[in-house]
């Protein structure tokens, strides 16, 4: 999602990062009712970063394919030493750490959890503590944590400072709206040439009668509703019965030949079948695999982890979900990636109602997933789905970019450093008080989650 917009702001403020860590203070209750109204006001004003989920009347309702896509796989290796001209945002973290280590914790054990690992924690980012931010959120137990906090971290700096440029005389809600008003006083600006902008006018209505194009329709029908329903649950169903069959000496293609016939059987079309050229009917993604993998005729062995990403398209509809599987026994680190990736999708499920900012579906995921050691994949997103496999809106679920690579056949994305990926997929309707799972599990749905069993 573009956010170009902002760049200016955010890149300045970004540079302010030599900062110490200080000791927590005692927390002060009127301080802190104070800073939770704030917080509501920072929530609303994110609109500049990301449109919202947007539930207007009683029979309105969004549809869209949240994924965790890809993936939650362990960070990068750490950058190369800087040049003496050029210091990162981590290099500064760093110089803060390592001033850190003459000073005194300071009091009595803290009972405040670190942002990071959830240890017990006596430091505050300094910054916070400057923005009179709660010390939950803002306490960290080391200078180590700290430091590998800090790129997701820093974050809740800027969203503050966002409020108060919105409420400065230089216009800059100019710039948060992205064109859509215009202040009387312009932001500062190295403008490149005489013309200057002017008010404009409010959006113009196009009447109802006339078809729109995806990016104008973001609210489904009853109707609309009740197809999408039948076919997710199909999808579900299709995905269970591949699901049932995982295991050491099978093969990807005969997950597909299971998809594929299961699918037909229900009066449903495969929605991956040619779909841009692709040449089967799922998408089968293991071990370093991120999305998109072909199936094939390797047989999976004991240890792998396999991703089954099934979409069914029935009465004119498309049903998207995925899940990521263990074969045989699996090493306690891929047991864990799983797991985290399934527990992102699921707070991040929990979050969703109308007027989040889909930015916060992805801080929510992203902070998960960095408390857990693994990084989150930026070249992928959930998605808008209805009538069409893919359409607006695409929901981000990141802050920090992890790369990837694309195999010769042009759809197999994969690990930059052959690392494993998991994701987990399901499709979403946002309705007026919350969210239905449209591809929940069913009660017959096969039990190979070990942290779902009572």
């Amino acid at each position: 999602m573009a956010e170009s917009s902002w760049a200016g702001p955010g890149k300045s403020l970004m540079g302010r990062v030599a900062r110490l860590i200080r000791p927590v203070k005692k927390p002060n209750d009127g301080l802190r009712r104070a800073l939770g109204a704030a917080r509501v006001h920072v929530s609303n004003l994110r609109r500049f970063a990301s449109p919202c989920l947007d539930s207007k009347q009683s029979s309105n309702k969004t549809l869209l394919s949240l994924s965790l896509l890809d993936s939650l796989s362990p960070p990068p290796p750490p950058p190369a030493p800087p040049t003496a001209s050029a210091a990162t945002g981590r290099d500064l973290a760093d110089a803060a750490a390592e001033q850190l280590g003459g000073m005194e914790k300071g009091g009595a054990e803290s009972s405040v959890a670190c942002a990071r690992c959830g240890k017990p924690a006596s430091l505050q980012c300094p910054k916070c503590a400057q923005l009179k931010l709660p010390r939950e959120g803002a306490a960290f137990c080391t200078q180590d944590c700290f430091k590998e906090a800090w790129s997701s971290h820093k974050s809740v700096h800027i969203k503050l400072d966002a409020l108060t440029l919105q409420q400065s005389p230089e216009g800059w809600q100019y710039c948060l709206k992205k064109g859509r008003t215009r202040t009387s006083q312009l932001p500062r600006f190295d403008w490149t040439g005489p013309l200057r902008p002017y008010p404009i006018s409010e959006m113009r209505v196009v009447p109802d009668k006339i078809e729109k194009p995806d990016w104008a329709l973001d609210i489904k029908t009853p109707e609309q509703i009740g197809r999408m329903r039948e076919t997710c649950r199909i999808a579900r169903e299709v995905l269970d019965a591949a699901a049932r069959i995982i295991k050491p000496g099978i093969t990807t293609d005969e997950i597909d030949r299971v998809v594929h016939e299961e699918t037909v059987a229900r009066g449903g079309y495969p929605s991956p079948l040619n779909y841009h050229f692709f040449p089967k009917s799922c998408c089968t993604s293991v071990n370093e695999v991120i999305c998109h993998g072909i199936p094939d005729a390797r047989k999976l062995e004991d240890g792998d982890i396999v991703n089954v990403d099934v979409t069914v398209y029935y009465k004119g509809v498309h049903g998207d979900l995925n899940e990521t599987y263990f074969v045989g026994n699996v090493d306690e680190a891929s047991k864990q990636l799983v797991r985290c990736t399934y527990e992102c999708l699921d707070k991040a499920i929990a979050i969703v109602k109308p007027g989040v900012r889909f930015r916060e579906v992805g801080e929510i995921i992203n902070r998960h997933a960095s408390m857990s050691g693994l990084s989150v994949v930026k070249s992928y997103c959930g998605h808008g789905i209805g009538e069409l496999f893919h359409c607006a809106p695409n929901i981000p679920h990141y802050s920090r970019v992890w790369h990837d690579r694309l195999w010769p056949d042009e759809w197999t994305a994969v690990t930059a450093d052959g690392k494993r990926s998991a994701q987990f997929e399901h499709t979403l309707l946002v309705t007026e008080t919350g969210v239905e799972v449209l591809t929940a599990r069913l009660p017959s749905s096969p039990d190979v989650f070990p942290w779902l069993k009572p």
